[in-house]
């Protein structure tokens, strides 16, 4: 009889601690589920597309921009970045120099400088636009070194002047080779002066427009993801 218990005895004791590794067994997957999750997270990168009314997508769909369509082919061949529209329409290199602190206070892998149009159009001093984009640029290399940087290039009518608009597009590859970034030549190339790819106001692009504007960017983009 002593044997018979001792036997059940350890049967029940057995049971338990068999119930007790189960129970654990949940809390530990959630544990890894929980490690997986974080590494996920830190493993997505950040581009931040920082401009005016062309990144903001004026008159359209945020979703029509070509931030937006930018997040779709990335997107589609299951790269691992986000896409953040810092776009404000109106923004001027001065504006823009002065928001950036507060755009930096998130993690930026990849920094697309979309700005200068409004300063051109408004007739601000070139040296003050140069002085102001190279301050927005010097501001991302202290905060992210490692970031990369692509310099949107921009074009102004030709009624603005030709020395004007030849000092003005100068602007652009003369910040991308002294900073060693990344050179969108030109951002709006198929576009700018096209009507049928134009809103009314004969500035702002279309969704049609949008779309060649992403290509414009993705040739330069895509080999740095």
């Amino acid at each position: 009889m002593y044997k018979i218990f001792r036997y059940q005895a350890l049967l029940c004791l057995w049971a338990l601690v068999f119930t007790c590794n189960q129970e654990e067994k949940p809390g530990e997957d959630r544990a890894i589920d929980k490690q997986d999750s974080t590494a996920i997270s830190k493993s997505v990168k950040t581009i931040v597309f920082f401009g005016n009314s062309l990144t903001a997508g004026y008159g359209l769909d945020p979703s029509q921009a070509f931030p937006a369509l930018i997040q779709g082919k990335i997107d589609s061949l299951n790269l691992g970045y986000k896409v953040v529209n810092a776009g404000v329409s109106g923004e001027t290199s001065s504006g823009g120099n002065s928001r950036v602190d507060w755009i930096l206070e998130q993690p930026v892998d990849v920094f697309v400088l979309e700005l200068g149009a409004n300063d051109g159009l408004r007739g601000i001093p070139l040296q003050e636009t140069k002085t102001n984009l190279q301050s927005i640029i010097d501001k991302v290399k202290a905060k992210y070194p490692h970031a990369k940087i692509l310099i949107a290039g921009m074009q102004m009518p030709p009624n603005m002047g030709l020395q004007y608009t030849s000092d003005f597009r100068a602007i652009f590859p003369e910040l991308a080779k002294k900073n060693n970034s990344l050179l969108i030549p030109f951002i709006l190339e198929g576009v700018g002066g096209e009507a049928n790819l134009n809103q009314q106001d004969g500035i702002h692009p279309t969704v049609e427009g949008h779309q060649i504007v992403a290509e414009n960017v993705w040739q330069q983009l895509q080999p740095v993801l």
